[in-house]
């Protein structure tokens, strides 16, 4: 069984800061590397649609390696995997800028997302059970902020950067933040791992890795990929079977790799469910918004760049208050209230046009970045606080895991609804009609969230204070 790390004061101070800085390398790379495919196709000599593949080969290793991030963490340690974790994104990071053809740059994407799987699923066991559970909101709260800033930033910042520089640069800024990363990993990051040895369900994480994997795909194959649908809903199907067969097989073997006992603690089962629905709206909104501003209003990218800037500014705004709110009001009246107001934000950006003032759009997006933080602190902690320190690796990779492909779900929903409300060869307000319809069915389907947050107790706040840490 995992036992709880004692920190000195300097190492409660700085392990929030060395978990943030992985995050937001992590969801920084997700994005940055979307506006510099061109340029890089062309000084590879390769097909500029064929360098998805890029993308595709960090996100799939992703999928498949998060869910045994939890056994590995556990079976080796958290700091030499969070070490290792950091490493190899930074030498992946390191290849990719080196890299001289299109393979060597997969392999090198590769290579980097072995890290990036690792990264963050550590990083936040070790904060749930390094910090008791009166402190985790507050933590959370921080490590969470520079991941809703790196989606953000990564699509402006790749496209400064390949102008002023090249795409190398993209790669190459990784370097001297991944160094420190390790130098302060071997110094500030507590050593955790099991104290009894647990054989790792490999034939669970063949049918869960692969159910992710072909999910995963089916998922991009609805939007960027533009798969035919025969093949989407094949992809569908089997890896929907691969899962069924994974939990069917949970609950009659001694160590799972999530144990389906995991959801009868009522907090995470609706945590769980509640992250996987309302985060449509949440990762809708990098693609979409960019999407609007400079396809249906006419920005450049500088300024579709800059306008998302209110966004990060919200979510920093809010996060000294998102404890004390969760603490008052309690976690469902917070995620009941705030996921209605998220998907009546996201509903309402079917009002803007051509006309409405700069100043009323930017206060508009620092709305959403206000809501949109509150919703990730408020839904990651209420699924993992209520977990012991026995059920927390697995938990926090199935979080993991959900997050991931909530993502994914959210970008494919958003350009499955624009593309079919898009008219071929539409133009001027056709496609900004289009653009609106997309926000009010994804704003609709973000509030439908709400009625999960309800199953909650309504004393959760103070039931997470009382748990026994075993």
């Amino acid at each position: 069984m995992p036992h709880t790390a004692v920190l000195d004061a300097r190492t409660a101070r700085v392990l929030p800061w060395l978990v943030a800085i992985a995050f937001f390398m992590q969801t920084l790379d997700g994005t940055i590397l979307n506006t510099a495919l061109p340029a890089m196709a062309r000084d590879l000599s390769e097909d500029p649609l064929r360098m998805q593949g890029v993308v595709i080969a960090y996100m799939l290793t992703v999928a498949l390696l998060i869910p045994a991030s939890g056994w590995i963490a556990d079976r080796f340690g958290s700091r030499r995997i969070f070490f290792s974790a950091i490493a190899l994104f930074t030498l992946g990071s390191l290849f990719c800028a080196l890299s001289v053809s299109f393979n060597q740059l997969v392999i090198s994407r590769v290579v980097q997302a072995i890290g990036g799987a690792l990264m963050l699923p550590v990083g936040r066991l070790v904060v749930l059970r390094a910090y008791p559970r009166s402190e985790f909101v507050k933590v959370m709260t921080f490590i969470a902020l520079p991941g809703m800033v790196g989606p953000l930033l990564g699509p402006t910042l790749g496209g400064w950067l390949v102008e002023v520089a090249s795409w190398h640069w993209i790669f190459l800024i990784n370097l001297p933040v991944g160094l420190v990363g390790c130098l302060a990993a071997l110094r500030f990051m507590p050593d955790l791992k099991s104290e009894v040895r647990t054989r790792f369900d490999s034939v669970g994480f063949l049918l869960f890795g692969g159910a992710m994997v072909l999910i995963t795909i089916a998922l991009e194959g609805l939007g960027e990929l533009q798969m035919p649908h025969a093949r989407v809903l094949l992809l569908m199907v089997i890896g929907s079977a691969c899962l069924a067969a994974y939990w069917l097989r949970a609950g009659h073997v001694e160590t799972p790799l999530f144990s389906p006992q995991l959801f009868h603690t009522r907090s995470f089962a609706v945590g769980i469910f509640g992250n996987l629905f309302a985060r449509l709206g949440s990762g809708a909104l990098p693609f979409l918004i960019p999407l609007l501003l400079q396809v249906a209003l006419g920005y450049s990218p500088a300024e579709a760049g800059m306008s998302m800037i209110p966004l990060a500014l919200g979510a920093m705004l809010i996060k000294p208050l998102a404890k004390s709110l969760i603490d008052g009001f309690g976690y469902r009246r917070i995620l009941v209230v705030n996921t209605l107001l998220l998907g009546s934000l996201i509903a309402s950006m079917a009002t803007v046009d051509a006309q409405t003032p700069t100043v009323l759009l930017l206060l508009h997006l620092g709305l959403i970045g206000v809501v949109n933080s509150m919703q990730f602190t408020a839904m990651n902690t209420v699924t993992l606080v209520g977990l012991s320190n026995r059920d927390a690796s697995s938990g926090n990779s199935l979080l993991s895991v959900v997050v991931q492909l909530s993502m994914s779900l959210g970008v494919a929903s958003a350009g499955a609804l624009l593309g079919g409300f898009t008219v071929p060869g539409a133009e001027g307000e056709a496609v900004l009609q289009a653009f609106h319809l997309t926000f009010l069915c994804i704003g609709a389907m973000s509030m439908l969230a709400a009625t999960l947050f309800f199953q909650l107790d309504s004393k959760q706040t103070m039931a997470a204070r009382l748990i026994d840490e075993e």
